[in-house]
């Protein structure tokens, strides 16, 4: 719904002659014709592994009562993040290695970026509540029913959900409003910060002053958050006398900072590392890590390392299967 609403606001942008350029035209990936038809099996493939690992998570979660619990709720949330995240570029994607240049009207490719950019902030924010989630849970078990109850979660999870939606609304408004003249042709699968500022030929100061601004407070801020939060998880941890006792502890939060490692070290990498010496391809590359892979290794990283998400699914599999023999 949001981003139709984005959608319409660029539209009147249009017709208000406030951009020049009405079309964009998406190289994606320059590869030979040869292996087209494997590239497309292949991102087609993660695409399917992508949405129903993520389906299954949270399947799993609202059918089972014994994940009915603060840490899997959110674990819930994040797969439905990873399911946006996923869809927003993959299947446009997967046009572009078909026919080579994906056109889309410049309204479309804003459109595009702001559903990334709102479902990245928010991801960025809900990881951070994962990691203080994890804290309480570790480092002050004797308060954690009380702090991090039913109703907190829901707040919290909202509270991402609504500042991801507008604090990126505002941002794209600025950069709606900047007038584009060309060339239109942007050398990415999806429309991205950079390449779509390249094509304007206004002053975009105050658009990348923002970005800054934006990015202390969804990127920077969560990131030292989580820091803290694990730094005094990893030294409660330390304090417990037996390595087993050490190890099932570490095993709640083994996952979440697995994910957390892959999602901010590629963000670093596309964003925050200096781009001299890096090529096209390998900003592509990049990129792909954290719009394509983490959103399909995410569900994968939290079954495999964890009993009771393992154990859920067998009670899954074994209710549907006796559901279905008795049918017969």
């Amino acid at each position: 719904m949001i981003c139709k609403i984005v959608t319409f606001y660029l539209q009147l942008m249009d017709q208000r002659n406030v951009t020049r350029i009405t079309q964009i035209h998406l190289l994606g990936f320059q590869i030979p014709l040869s292996i087209t038809f494997l590239v497309f099996f292949l991102f087609l493939v993660m695409y399917f592994v992508t949405i129903c690992g993520n389906l299954l998570i949270i399947t799993l979660v609202s059918y089972s009562k014994s994940l009915h619990s603060p840490m899997y709720f959110f674990l819930s949330q994040l797969s439905i993040y990873d399911i946006l995240l996923s869809t927003d570029i993959l299947p446009n994607m997967m046009r572009t290695v078909l026919v080579k240049k994906t056109i889309m009207s410049f309204s479309e490719c804003l459109t595009q970026f702001y559903c990334l950019a709102m479902t990245e902030t928010s991801e960025c924010l809900l990881l951070t509540v994962m990691s203080w989630d994890r804290y309480l849970a570790i480092c002050q078990p004797l308060h954690y029913s009380l702090k991090m109850n039913y109703q907190v979660c829901w707040i919290l999870v909202i509270l991402c959900w609504i500042l991801g939606i507008f604090l990126l609304l505002t941002y794209s408004l600025t950069i709606a409003n900047l007038q584009f003249c060309g060339p239109n042709i942007i050398d990415h699968f999806f429309c991205d910060f950079d390449p779509i500022m390249q094509l304007s030929c206004s002053d975009t100061t105050i658009a990348h002053l923002e970005t800054t601004v934006l990015g202390f407070i969804v990127v920077v801020f969560p990131f030292l958050t989580i820091f803290v939060s694990y730094s005094y998880i990893i030294a409660t941890i330390l304090k417990i006398p037996s390595i087993t006792g050490r190890q099932k502890v570490f095993s709640t939060c083994s996952s979440h900072l697995t994910v957390v490692s892959i999602f901010y070290g590629t963000l670093v990498c596309v964003y925050l590392a200096p781009k001299r010496g890096k090529t096209q391809t390998i900003n592509k590359l990049l990129s792909l890590l954290y719009t394509v892979v983490t959103p399909m290794v995410n569900p994968i990283i939290y079954s495999l390392r964890n009993k009771d998400l393992k154990k859920a699914f067998r009670k899954f599999i074994n209710n549907f299967l006796w559901i279905n023999f008795n049918k017969y």
